[in-house]
């Protein structure tokens, strides 16, 4: 049974080998939201989330006869290399089962750390099927990513130190999956502090903890795609219920473009590299779905695997949402010098080309005209709206690509 006891005894456990991560308190953040923003920053320990800390508190609780028979885990990333991790360095044999959809970023890290690693399935429910039949076949120890009373234990440790680091918050903001760090940091809270708001934020495409709350139980949702991968939990767990609904005030939900922004304000304002889930607390504030003002808020930065190739993608739609990147479409005569001109009308305006395509074929042109794709950085919304009226006084036809 997960009580204030035994996370105090994962705490004691864990401690060696667990870094305990900051709580910064960030102005920018504090200014934008108009209450005081302190970040958790689980994103900096050793495999880069939360969770090495409830797959170290499983593992250091195994005998002796079950380290000889290894681990097996499944995983869609940031657990699986918690539990390669610590497993490897308990000299414990570990095999950890990912979804093929797995980003490379976690896949490869997971790898790193020792792991034996096997693909399986297009989501975590296909790996997980299997990872349990394997660890049946070889006596292995299962450990569950979020449904395990010591793994639940573990995470809760955040709690304790949420508390010690500011005994003033009144609010803690946590991302929920499945519902171990909620359920087990809750706990932690509650139990000393009664009075501290516990608020879960999931995504909208998976929001399973709240259907769960509402009525639904642990029914499975449909799997679905998101930028928090994860959090992409398809049902509550049977252990991390009945703790979300004795400790935790409120789930909220935010949509995919939302977690996209927050994690692009975590970078540019806070120097912070936080993948989907890891984000999706702060997005929630951003976004005011708390409907807090003046209060001492914690938020969980759970987690930073995020793929470079996904953060390149998240930090373009990101420009082109705040109005600093745009792309114009403009047709122009086809001779000599017309799109010297072109270009020195936007040089003079001092939007930034960044990109161009010229096409005699094609979007209806004539014989003698050309069409320009035209991709441009800008200084934000009222420049992008300066450079188009400048544009609309000169003789160039154009539209803007959406």
């Amino acid at each position: 049974m997960v009580s204030l006891e035994s996370i105090e005894a994962a705490a004691s456990r864990i401690r060696s080998s667990i870094y305990e991560s900051p709580l910064v308190h960030s102005k920018t953040l504090s200014r934008l939201t108009g209450n005081s923003i302190f970040l958790k920053l689980e994103n900096l320990q050793m495999t880069g989330s939360f969770k090495e800390r409830g797959a170290l508190n499983r593992i250091l609780t195994m005998t002796d006869a079950e380290r000889r028979k290894g681990v097996i885990a499944a995983s869609a990333g940031n657990h699986g290399q918690g539990v390669a991790y610590h497993a490897t360095q308990n000299h414990i044999p570990v095999q950890i089962w990912m979804p093929r959809s797995t980003p490379l970023v976690k896949l490869t890290a997971t790898r790193g750390y020792g792991a034996d690693v096997v693909l399986q399935g297009n989501n975590y429910d296909d790996a997980c099927a299997a990872a349990l039949e394997q660890s049946r076949e070889r006596k292995a120890t299962f450990i569950h990513p979020f449904d395990d009373e010591a793994v639940i234990a573990g995470q809760g440790t955040i709690g304790l130190e949420l508390l010690k680091q500011n005994p003033d918050l009144d609010v803690i903001v946590v991302p929920v999956g499945g519902g171990g760090l909620i359920g087990g940091l809750g706990c932690a809270v509650k139990e000393r502090h009664a009075h501290v708001e516990i608020v879960g934020v999931q995504t909208a495409r998976l929001p399973s903890m709240k259907a769960a709350l509402e009525g639904q139980g642990t029914a499975s949702l449909p799997a679905q795609s998101t930028l928090a991968d994860g959090i992409a939990v398809r049902k509550a767990g049977t252990h991390t219920l009945p703790l979300v609904r004795k400790y935790v005030d409120t789930i909220v939900t935010v949509d995919e473009d939302e977690i996209a922004a927050a994690i692009l304000v975590l970078l540019e304002r806070e120097k912070t590299v936080a993948e989907g889930a890891g984000a999706i607390s702060l997005a929630a504030i951003l976004q005011s779905k708390t409907g807090h003002r003046g209060k001492n808020i914690a938020v969980l930065v759970s987690g930073g695997n995020l793929d470079v190739t996904l953060l390149a993608r998240i930090i373009e739609q990101g420009m082109v949402r705040d109005g600093r990147r745009l792309r114009l479409r403009v047709r122009l005569p086809d001779y000599p010098g017309a799109l010297e001109g072109l270009a020195a009308v936007i040089a003079k305006a001092s939007a930034n080309i960044v990109e161009t395509s010229y096409n005699r074929a094609h979007y209806g042109v004539g014989l003698n005209e050309a069409a320009i794709d035209i991709t441009m950085e800008t200084r934000g919304g009222d420049h992008t709206s300066q450079l188009l009226a400048t544009l609309k006084d000169v003789p160039y036809e154009f539209t803007v690509v959406e």
